[in-house]
């Protein structure tokens, strides 16, 4: 497995991220089986949130994880809190960010996250009452390191401001379907196009000026709720062209998918969410996949985007 170093952060992280999104419908014993797969695949760090099965996920994971032999030392634990699905509301307060840390922590059955994210921006944030959270939390020795989750530069900067603890993960959206991250920088200025428009304040050159690393979440998703576009009839050119790669590479299209993610010299982690061991193993084949930057973007224009 490929590892990175993440910037005032965790060392020798995977570059690929099991997230546990979907471990709720699974048995402690099926979950058991994915956590040991993606371990055995290389992938150290779990990703979980407090809205993921409104916690179920994060105590099928602790309800399975004795099962799997391996040390608590030995893996990353992350999740996110300030998405509140039962009051329909975001909320960054700081007895918020304590309650939800508590309950993460017992619900994990661990004394420590190594890493908080704030989940989405709560429009009503104040970024002292973050602080004095965040405080409170690293003095406790109940978080190791903070983060957040799509939020653009001017709202880091605003947290920056008062967090007296490095920033060092902005978890956001990004395929090669759903690339709008990259996208306005290669069509800058050009009235033609919708991909012209900045939808994100420049947010991944910020990530890297500033040293957060970007955590790519749904990296094979078609927009917020499309399924896959592996395999999907309506991408038909890209689908070809992964597949051509793939049979190269003696991987999956799946593989290739992540890879591409992987290639951008941003040095992100990708988020895989599937629940099934195979496909795990089959996403993890992605870093062993060598892209040249012809391959990079010749996957990009398959994807329907043009050269400006």
């Amino acid at each position: 497995m490929k590892t990175i170093n993440i910037v005032n952060g965790p060392q020798n992280v995977s570059a690929i991220i099991q997230g546990c999104m979907r471990m709720p419908a699974l048995s402690k014993e099926d979950a058991a089986k994915v956590i040991r797969t993606a371990y055995d695949c290389g992938i150290n760090f779990f990703d979980h949130a407090t809205c993921y099965g409104y916690g179920e996920a994060e105590t099928r994971f602790a309800e399975a994880f004795p099962l799997t032999g391996i040390r608590r030392e030995d893996i990353f634990l992350q999740s996110k809190c300030g998405i509140c699905p039962e009051r329909k509301e975001f909320d960054w307060t700081k007895d918020y960010i304590l309650a939800a840390a508590d309950g993460i922590l017992q619900r994990l059955h661990t004394d420590y996250l190594d890493t908080l994210l704030l989940h989405r921006p709560d429009l009503l944030f104040d970024p002292e009452e973050v602080a004095d959270a965040f405080n409170t939390l690293a003095a406790a020795g109940k978080v190791r390191w903070f983060g957040v989750s799509n939020l653009m530069p001017m709202q880091i900067e605003l947290l920056k401001k008062y967090v007296k603890q490095p920033l060092i993960i902005n978890q956001v959206q990004l395929s090669l379907e759903q690339s709008q991250l990259i996208d306005q920088a290669f069509y800058m200025n050009n009235k033609t196009t919708d991909l012209s428009l900045s939808r994100d304040g420049s947010v991944l050159d910020y990530c890297r000026l500033n040293d957060l690393t970007i955590q790519a979440w749904s990296p094979l998703q078609k927009g917020m709720f499309g399924g896959t576009f592996i395999d999907n009839p309506d991408d038909p050119e890209l689908n070809k062209a992964l597949a051509e790669i793939a049979a190269r590479e003696g991987v999956s299209k799946t593989a290739v998918a992540i890879a591409w993610i992987l290639r951008h010299p941003a040095k992100m982690q990708a988020i895989i969410g599937t629940m099934n061991p195979a496909h795990i193993q089959d996403a993890c084949d992605a870093v062993r996949v060598t892209l040249s930057h012809h391959d990079w973007y010749a996957l990009y224009l398959a994807s329907g985007k043009f050269l400006p």
